[in-house]
């Protein structure tokens, strides 16, 4: 009973550390030598926080992977490094709120998705003020306010968090 017990805890210590090993930090690059990529990879699976760059060496997105697919929070920057979206993925889909960027950086909506796809409410900004709203399910426009008193009359806003 000993020896099995033994044998167990060597085993699950071993195939522990091996997955440990297996995580390690990589850096891709572009033929001109400048930075592509980099992060964390398990095995040849994308894995934990990376970094994408433009061929300019200026970063494009950044955020997590899990099991080679977008997921959490990511960030994605026009060539010129301005911000122009962030937002949540799940199995690398778009969900939850997006928020969306001019050239200038100053937000112009903002947009609850589901799989990629408007399903919920989205917020139209000009010179970051509230112009209108619009609801939409499953990609189809199903109402837009065009004032905010209206809007909140007709909608629980519980729903915009």
């Amino acid at each position: 009973m000993k020896i099995k017990i033994l044998l167990i805890v060597l085993l699950t210590s071993f195939f522990m550390n091996m997955n440990a090993q297996s995580k390690r930090y990589v850096r891709n690059y572009y033929r001109n030598g400048i930075l592509k990529s980099e992060g964390w990879q398990e095995g040849n699976k994308r894995d934990g926080y990376w970094k994408l760059y433009h061929s300019s060496g200026n970063i494009s997105e950044m955020g997590h992977y899990k099991n080679d697919q977008k997921n959490g929070y990511w960030y994605s920057y026009s060539r010129g490094g301005i911000l122009i979206e962030e937002g949540h993925y799940s199995k690398g889909e778009k969900n939850k709120w997006w928020l969306f960027y001019d050239d200038l950086g100053n937000l112009i909506h903002k947009c609850q998705l589901d799989k990629g796809i408007k399903n919920g409410y989205c917020l139209m900004y000009e010179n970051e003020e509230l112009t209108s709203a619009l609801k939409y399910r499953r990609g189809k426009k199903l109402k837009e306010w065009h004032d905010f008193k209206s809007f909140k009359r007709e909608n629980n806003l519980l729903d915009l968090k």
